[in-house]
């Protein structure tokens, strides 16, 4: 009897150890992502991570994604109410402007040629040393933001950091925010998405999205922490507008979201009718733009499309993309830097192809290829799941290679 049972335990052992692991699924799958934020979110970054591998896509659709609600709210309560798309959430958020009052903001005016190009070979404007914490490094960042002057500002997403090189530094980068390791004190920062500089008041703004809170930093020297502007929200990219109104993405409710600065309640410019791919909605938006016309441009991301919302609108329309998660030139595979000239080109950083795409007004329904496109890997023409994506005055375009640590620079031919 002894004897049987210790057989009976050796097969039961046997095909316990035998039977197949059903881990959860990625689309582009690798290992386990080294992240900040919480327990219950699968990285926006699509895939996990090991520490070895560095290898990331950045997007998939998360499990626990809510859908989103209008009506009147504030940010400080976390609460909820359903409404309309387009629905006026705040008098104090919701005036409207003249386009001959405030500040001209250079990002919505840059005049590049329908036809430019741009050289094939980037060169490294930022990070390109491996994956790590040093100053001269950067570890799977995320958004960018490019100054009149060519400086930089980078969010060092897994070293809870905002990086800045000035224009001519080919080395060590420095630390303007956050790099006290993960945590909510102001002085932290948890994953940061996306940042801008508000010329203005000579700050950033940050998308903190692991404190699930938006954040400004003082660039002057010495600021050692900064002061929270929106909280409850989970953001992922940041914009602002001539008039200095804020934009944030939502990419859990599905919706972007307009705010006055200091208020917590807030307008609805984009989707907020759950996660879906009508016109009217959004799942997982990422990066945006907002052109001189107040129209809001967005990722979004998982329906593989940018969609412009004018200003008032309930209903986006395709501006890119929105034909399935391929690679030919009419497809995009989760998108997600965006940058739209005078003109109304947009360009697009075409995360899961490699590549960096241009849309021009006339191509309603095809892109072209401007850079990458040449295979994931580490050469000079190449990118590896391209984020955020800006140019400077002159036409040069940068983009965030998220796997590779670095930004490249692609001088306007």
């Amino acid at each position: 009897m002894q004897k049987l049972l210790i057989v009976i335990a050796l097969i039961c052992f046997s095909l316990a150890t035998a039977a197949p692991h059903h881990g959860r699924h990625h689309p582009h799958g690798s290992g386990h992502h080294h992240r900040s934020r919480r327990s219950d979110q699968n990285p926006s970054g699509g895939v996990e991570h090991s520490e070895s591998s560095g290898e990331d896509h950045p997007r998939s659709r998360r499990s626990d994604q809510v859908p989103a609600a209008g009506g009147e709210h504030s940010e400080s309560s976390g609460e909820d109410h359903s409404g309309s798309s387009a629905e006026h959430h705040s008098e104090s958020s919701g005036q409207d402007h003249s386009e001959s009052s405030g500040e001209d903001h250079p990002r919505s005016r840059l005049n590049i040629p329908a036809n430019a190009t741009w050289k094939q070979d980037g060169v490294t404007a930022a990070g390109g040393n491996g994956q790590g914490d040093v100053t001269n490094q950067l570890y799977l960042p995320y958004g960018l933001f490019v100054d009149d002057d060519q400086t930089v500002v980078i969010a060092d997403h897994v070293n809870h950091r905002i990086m800045q090189w000035k224009n001519g530094d080919t080395t060590n980068g420095q630390v303007v925010a956050g790099g006290k390791d993960e945590g909510n004190g102001l002085h932290q920062l948890n994953g940061p998405t996306d940042v801008l500089i508000d010329k203005e008041t000579d700050s950033l703004i940050i998308c903190d999205q692991g404190n699930r809170r938006v954040v400004r930093w003082s660039r002057r020297s010495g600021t050692t922490q900064g002061e929270i502007l929106i909280d409850n929200n989970d953001c992922y990219g940041v914009a602002m507008d001539e008039q200095r109104y804020l934009y944030v993405s939502d990419e859990r409710k599905h919706d972007v979201r307009r705010y006055q600065l200091g208020e917590k309640n807030y307008t609805l410019v984009a989707g907020g009718n759950g996660e879906g791919d009508g016109p009217n909605q959004l799942d997982g938006p990422t990066y945006l733009f907002i052109d001189r016309d107040h129209s809001v441009y967005v990722s979004d991301n998982n329906n593989h499309r940018v969609t412009k919302w004018n200003k008032g609108a309930k209903e986006g329309i395709v501006a890119a993309g929105g034909q399935d998660k391929r690679n030919a030139l009419t497809q995009l595979s989760y998108p997600n830097g965006i940058f739209v000239d005078t003109l109304g080109t947009r360009y697009v950083a075409d995360s899961g192809n490699h590549r960096v795409m241009r849309w021009t007004q006339g191509d309603k329904k095809q892109g072209t290829v401007i850079v990458g496109g040449n295979g994931k890997g580490e050469g000079a023409n190449q990118l590896s799941y391209p984020l955020g994506l800006s140019f400077d005055r002159h036409g040069s375009l940068y983009v965030v290679g998220h796997v590779n640590n670095r930004v490249q620079r692609f001088s306007i031919e």
